[in-house]
This record gives structure tokens, C-alpha cells and sequence, in this order.
């Protein structure tokens, strides 16, 4: 893995895609990143060792350059980049469709739409990417960057991404708003604070690992831990019966057209 690569933007995702190219073997000399926050600009050159450049001189010479800033200030941000003809740009700001860069940057660089999530951090995320019909040159290429913090999944419609926004972008939350439910809910039935975040916090780090190591279908795996006639069924059955999914579908559908506003917003801009 050769690429220079320029981040504009530093904050915590691009640290965590930067701390797993690092650990993939990429060398820090050959990442920069544009951070204007002086003290997070001194924590990625001390704990990650690259250099934090301005926005011309990290994009001189880069073959990939990762737009990692809030969707608000993105088009201020890449204003005034000149980028090479075939550069790879990855953007991964939500809602940010290919037709406000390519308004915003030209036709010169090769555009890819990407969404990871926060268990990039830990080399756990997954990221949904959409490039129109990319080459196998781009598809290698923007991988490269993102496959150093877990998994990838390409879409095939670019509307597909707010979805992906709205199911893994924001997941992490919603496992962790489940998590803190649960322990509330222990509490509730009489368990002290500490021991009920202990079983809610292991009880799902553990179905996750059991999700993972196993080939069965997600509904075969609760299927098997739910006896007929016993505890398990009843809370299921009653969690069915309150609307529980309907409430998810809900809750994706909004976080949906969250994304949707947003790229509505900036194509107007």
C-alpha cells in the first residue's frame, strides 16, 4: 500500500480510518490530514505521527483524499482544492450526494460516497460505499482506505446510502440506547445499578459474538434461545405485541429522511 493519503478533516473517524491504515502497514509519512482545531491537530501528529498540513499542500500529490468534515461545512472545506485528474476522493459525510462534489470539485477527481460507523475505531466498523458504476481500480482504492477499519458492502443506488445511514451510520446508538434500556429495566426488577450494566453490557457484547461466529440466520439464533412456554417467549411475544419493530422501522425512517433533508439542503446551496 503505496497511496499518499489526505484527510481533510481529523476528527474522530478519520483518526480511527488513520489508526487502521497505520496498523494495515501504511506508512504514517505518507498521510496528512487537514485539522484546523490546534489541539486535535497536535494529537493526531503525537499519538498517530502524521502531518497535519494545510489544505494545498496535504492534497499536492495525493492519490486519495478522504473528505471526512461535517456535511455543513463540506462545501466550504473543499472550496478551494485543486485536485489532480483520476485523484480518489472518499466522502463521508452523510448526505452529501456525488452531484454537490462534483458542483463543488470538477470532474477531475474519481468521486466515491462512503458511510463506516463508529466501531471503525476498534477495526470493528462496517462502511457502505456507492460510486455509481466504479472500475475494479476504484473499487481497490477506496477499500484500501476503508477495509483497514472493517468490513465493506457496496450499494448499488446512490438513494440506498441514506439507508445505510439510518441502519448502521446510527446503529451504534441504538444498540447502545438498547443496552442502557436493559440495564434500566434490571434495575427496575430489583438488580443493583453496577451488576445490572454488567449483564445488559456482556449480555449483548456475547449475542454479537454469537451472531458472528455462526452461519444461522438471525432469526434461527433467537429462535433457539426461545423455548415454548418459557421466559424468553414471553418477553419476546410482548415486545411483538407492543410494536417494537414497527417502532424500529420508524425510528430508521426517520434517521432516513434526516439524510435525505440534509443532502436536499446542500444541493441547494
Amino acid at each position: 500500500m503505496s497511496d499518499s493519503i489526505a484527510f481533510i478533516g481529523g476528527g474522530q473517524m478519520a483518526g480511527a480510518l488513520i489508526g487502521g491504515l497505520l496498523r494495515a502497514g501504511h506508512p504514517a509519512a505518507r498521510i496528512a490530514v487537514v485539522e484546523p482545531d490546534a489541539a486535535r491537530a497536535s494529537s493526531l501528529r503525537d499519538t498517530l505521527g502524521v502531518a497535519v498540513k494545510s489544505a494545498a499542500e496535504a492534497v499536492r500529490g495525493a492519490q486519495i483524499v478522504v473528505l471526512a468534515v461535517k456535511p455543513q461545512v463540506m462545501k466550504d472545506a473543499v472550496r478551494d482544492l485543486r485536485l489532480a485528474t483520476g485523484t480518489t476522493v472518499l466522502s463521508i459525510a452523510a448526505g452529501v450526494r456525488l452531484a454537490s462534489l462534483r458542483q463543488w470539485l470538477g470532474a477531475a477527481p474519481l468521486l466515491v460516497r462512503c458511510m463506516p460507523n463508529t466501531p471503525a475505531l476498534l477495526g470493528a466498523g462496517i462502511t457502505g460505499l456507492y460510486a455509481g458504476t466504479p472500475s475494479p481500480a476504484l473499487r481497490t482504492q477506496a477499500e484500501s482506505v476503508l477495509r483497514a477499519a472493517g468490513e465493506c458492502v457496496w450499494v448499488a443506488r446512490e438513494e440506498q446510502l441514506d439507508a445505510v445511514t439510518a441502519l448502521s451510520g446510527s446503529g451504534p446508538a441504538y444498540y447502545f440506547w438498547l443496552t442502557e434500556a436493559l440495564r434500566e429495566a434490571g434495575v427496575q426488577l430489583g438488580l443493583d445499578a453496577g451488576t445490572a450494566a454488567t449483564l445488559a453490557r456482556q449480555t449483548f457484547i456475547g449475542a454479537a459474538s454469537m451472531a458472528k461466529a455462526s452461519a444461522d440466520d438471525l432469526s434461527r439464533l433467537r429462535a433457539n434461545v426461545t423455548s415454548k412456554g418459557g421466559t424468553t417467549e414471553a418477553a419476546v411475544n410482548h415486545l411483538d405485541s407492543a410494536g417494537g419493530r414497527a417502532l424500529f422501522a420508524a425510528a430508521l425512517a426517520a434517521a432516513r429522511r434526516r439524510a435525505q433533508e440534509l443532502g436536499d439542503s446542500l444541493e441547494k446551496s
